[in-house]
């Protein structure tokens, strides 16, 4: 046995390594601090490693795992802006467009974003820049930079061809070619390192130096309609809840009726203070129009959760949003039972839809079969509703 550590000796830190198997070899994935202190990197082979340190401390990679870990970290991320994508396996990217000035301007969102990430026990890289493959070159090697428009291509000049994140063989090809750095690379003809390295490179360094920029993909598309609020002391009792929620259906109300639309599909998302997002979704047969509609709604969704909705030490800050509205075309409804009677039908289906699921919720269209047990098709009630009642 290991004797104990004498009084006011500092216990030493064991290196921890994640192996993963590649090419019928297990090679070292990721290392810590500690691993890199007793000259272990990325891509080692395993046992190479446990003869340089046999105390090492092998954790198996998990994948899976690590890309559940990233989407709740982009679900958190949601609170800063809406539009978040992922750069697997271990990046995200935010677009903060409009949105930095919420926050104290980006200095300031840079840091509550990598402070709170750190508490949190992760080793956080990021940068502001004005192209994405920019800030992610960026990222590789200056943490905490912000690169004003135009000059991506003097931040990222001095660094080495390696942040690029190109494949290793081309990579390998730059430095035997004597292209050590970004900018030595930029300073040849595009068409020189085209015909060497492939378009595919010429383009990704033509992003990285800010000429240009590919487009990101959201996780979730943009709502049509989002309205939100903040809270500087969390909350968790169920009236403040109900209560803001309320509040929150009046505001969306009043942006959707300036542009005469209503709501079809809704959802609301808890953003706890320990990181933890949950979203709850409506939908409605025809666009909603009052706000104490989407009130009820969305207490017959909360009421029907198998799942109660859990506070936690408090939420921080809820969102209300319409994924999905529609033109509002009026109708005659003083004079008029019939339309009067299907937004009655229309309201009792979206509140029973609510509790029980939209699936469950159906209506029956005949449909051309000479076999009498399939002269009937079952569609949900909430889309179907029109043509029921056209065929009836």
């Amino acid at each position: 046995m290991r004797p104990p550590p004498q009084a006011g000796e500092a216990k030493k830190e064991l290196p921890s390594v994640v192996a993963a198997k590649d090419h019928n070899a297990i090679l070292l994935h990721a290392v810590d601090e500690a691993a890199v202190r007793a000259g272990l990197s990325i891509g080692l082979p395993l046992a190479n490693a446990r003869a340089i340190c046999p105390e090492l401390t092998v954790y198996d990679a998990d994948p899976a795992a690590d890309l559940k870990t990233l989407n709740d970290i982009a679900d958190w991320c949601d609170r800063f802006t809406p539009l978040v994508a992922l750069d697997a396996p271990y990046g995200l990217f935010l677009d903060i467009t409009g949105c930095a000035h919420l926050f104290g301007g980006e200095r300031a969102l840079l840091q509550i974003v990598t402070n709170a990430l750190s508490r949190r026990g992760f080793a956080v890289s990021a940068a502001i820049a004005g192209t994405s493959i920019a800030a992610r070159t960026l990222t590789r090697h200056v943490s905490g930079k912000i690169v004003a428009d135009g000059a991506e291509a003097q931040a990222v000049g001095p660094l080495p061809v390696s942040a690029l994140g190109a494949d290793s063989a081309v990579t390998t090809g730059l430095r035997r070619a004597g292209l050590k750095t970004i900018g030595d690379v930029a300073a040849r003809a595009p068409h020189e390192i085209s015909a060497r390295f492939g378009s595919a490179f010429t383009t990704l360094l033509g992003h990285a130096l800010g000429q240009g920029d590919a487009p990101i993909s959201p996780r979730k598309p943009l709502p049509d309609y989002i309205v939100e609020k903040r809270f500087p002391e969390p909350i968790a009792t169920d009236t403040v809840i109900a209560l803001t929620l309320s509040s929150l259906a009046k505001m969306l109300v009043a942006a959707m009726d300036k542009q005469g639309k209503g709501a079809r599909q809704l959802e609301a998302s808890f953003f706890r203070t320990d990181g933890a997002v949950r979203a709850i979704m409506v939908e409605t047969g025809r666009p909603v129009t009052r706000p104490e509609m989407i009130d009820r709604l969305f207490r017959e969704r909360l009421d029907a959760l198998n799942d109660p909705l859990d506070p936690g030490f408090g939420f921080d800050l809820i969102r209300l949003a319409a994924g999905r509205t529609e033109i509002v075309v009026q109708q005659q409804r003083d004079l008029d039972a019939t339309v009067h009677d299907n937004d009655e039908i229309s309201a009792l289906i979206d509140r029973i839809a609510a509790r029980i699921g939209g699936k469950r919720v159906v209506v029956h269209l005949p449909l051309e079969s000479h076999i009498p047990e399939r002269a009937a098709l079952a569609l949900p009630a909430q889309h179907h509703l029109a043509a029921a009642s056209a065929a009836a």
